[in-house]
């Protein structure tokens, strides 16, 4: 048995998301998030198709409308009837995988970052999808307890070498979510059910991250041994000497296969905020489909020169900006809420 977590440049059967449902996940800019998400949804139905999860028949219809109108082919799109808690799909959804040519998922726990209580329905998107797909599903435990781990903590090379940070997964004081699990711990868990051979522990994420230090804020695989990166030039920004501290944790480190990592530095946008609270924009929360790579922008002078350099190290796609600024409201842009099915 042979198992790959896929990267995400390689091929798409389909992309999933689910339809926005809370307002309170968007204070004040819930009315405009749905205009956003159907943006999001009409780029990557141009190559793949769309499966959509919706609470029920009514959020469908209204889902519907909305695409119709802004002209996303809804031949293309598939509804689910799902209950869900939140619209975090990068993190609540199965872990699919290759193995033998066919698609399988594993399925790990879901906490809510260990910060809300209200996770149950969202506990069960991973095996809802899994047999909705007809697919042989792993439920991930260790010693017979489930192991909690959300898909935007960890990012692949798709070869077996895999990224995360020290912060996200060996906290011990707050979003706890695997009490007393140590790196290797994590390790045996990846290479046992993902297939990793290596894994990269980097150390902090940036700030106005509400889960606690996700990797892909700030630093994502765009090939096989490069990683983006982002970078803080001023010396006063909070993000400054943590991001300078990971780029110095990446020099020397290699792959699965003895490769040295190269590192891209991308520009950090300006500060946002929302009511005193700094929001999580970054550049890096950027979504590849097959045919485009799908950039958060924010009304930023660097916006124009992150796109310039995904169009760089993504020749075969067309890096296009998505105007994020309402987005991130929710504490997330365009990968946090989009979760990629391989194709076989």
């Amino acid at each position: 048995m042979d198992i790959r977590l896929a990267a995400e440049w390689e091929k798409h059967e389909a992309t999933w998301l689910v339809w926005p449902q809370r307002n309170d996940d968007w204070p004040v800019k819930f009315s405009s998030i749905k205009w956003v998400y159907s943006e999001i949804i009409k780029k990557i139905a141009e190559s793949e198709r769309v499966k959509l999860i919706v609470d029920d028949h009514k959020i469908e219809k209204q889902a519907k409308r909305i695409l119709v109108k802004t002209h996303v082919d809804l031949s293309v799109v598939d509804f689910y009837k799902f209950k869900t808690d939140r619209s975090w799909i990068r993190d609540t959804g199965p872990f699919f995988y290759k193995d033998d040519n066919r698609l399988r998922a594993v399925c790990f726990s879901f906490n809510a970052w260990g910060r809300y209580k209200d996770f149950q329905n969202d506990n069960k998107i991973p095996r809802e999808i899994s047999d909705t797909l007809n697919i042989q599903s792993i439920i991930a435990a260790e010693s017979d307890v489930e192991v909690i781990l959300e898909g935007g903590s960890i990012d692949v090379n798709g070869r077996g070498t895999l990224i995360t940070t020290e912060q996200c997964l060996l906290s011990n004081k707050r979003q706890i979510r695997n009490i007393g699990f140590d790196k290797h711990d994590y390790e045996r868990v990846f290479n046992k059910l993902l297939g990793i051979k290596r894994v990269i522990w980097l150390k902090n994420g940036i700030s106005g991250d509400d889960t606690n230090g996700h990797i892909d804020d700030f630093c994502r695989f765009v090939n096989q041994d490069t990683v983006i990166l982002c970078q803080e030039k001023n010396p006063k920004d909070s993000n400054y000497k943590v991001l300078n501290e990971n780029r110095e944790l990446l020099k020397g480190t290699e792959t699965e296969s003895g490769s040295k990592i190269q590192v891209i530095n991308i520009p950090m946008p300006q500060p946002v905020y929302f009511d005193e609270q700094r929001l999580p924009a970054s550049y890096v929360n950027f979504y590849i489909t097959n045919s485009y790579v799908l950039v958060p922008t924010f009304n930023d002078p660097n916006d124009y020169k992150a796109i310039g350099i995904l169009k760089e190290l993504f020749r075969d796609r067309e890096a296009i900006g998505i105007n994020c600024t309402d987005l991130i409201w929710g504490l997330g842009a365009i990968h946090c809420i989009t979760k990629e099915q391989p194709a076989l």
